[in-house]
């Protein structure tokens, strides 16, 4: 078999950004979609994020994203990675990591800020409602926004070459 893209991507070294993951068109409709790494720690040098936490800006980036005005109708799949350093963002159209940003950003500030109950976090929503945290997922969304997506520069936005 051969290796998949994402894992000949360097973890020793990657950063948190915003990386295009790949761009694909789909065989059977024809349509472009761009895959995005958003990751928000440093794979295999800083702690990962625990799965409540995750789940929450699961369930509300999604709410976001899909409520978005001009992003909506144009989103995916909005999911965490598995190792839970990150999360994946799939968009119809060859998009670049600059374009997307100020969008990320937007979702970041929502996380960031939201107050109420997690949208879905309910047992007929959700296959795992009670598995939530909402301070610890504000708190990893001002981490990012502060330390990643504030000042990112363009080697937060691509791959090392």
């Amino acid at each position: 078999m051969e290796t998949i893209a994402s894992f000949t991507v360097d973890h020793l070294t990657l950063e948190p950004g915003i990386y295009v993951s790949r761009v694909d068109r789909d065989p059977a409709t024809g349509a472009v979609v761009t895959t995005f790494d958003i990751r928000l720690t440093a794979p295999n040098r800083e702690p990962v994020m625990n799965t409540a936490e995750v789940h929450t800006i699961e369930h509300l980036g999604a709410t976001f994203l899909r409520n978005d005005a001009v992003w909506s109708s144009r989103v995916v799949y909005f999911g965490p990675m598995g190792c839970r350093t990150g999360f994946y963002l799939v968009v119809f159209g060859e998009i670049t990591s600059r374009e997307i940003l100020p969008l990320i950003r937007d979702l970041f500030d929502f996380v960031a800020g939201f107050e109420g109950e997690i949208p879905g976090a309910a047992p007929e929503a959700c296959g795992n409602y009670l598995d939530q945290n909402l301070p610890a997922a504000q708190w990893w969304a001002r981490r990012f926004l502060r330390e990643t997506l504030k000042n990112i520069d363009d080697a937060h936005l691509a791959y090392e070459a």
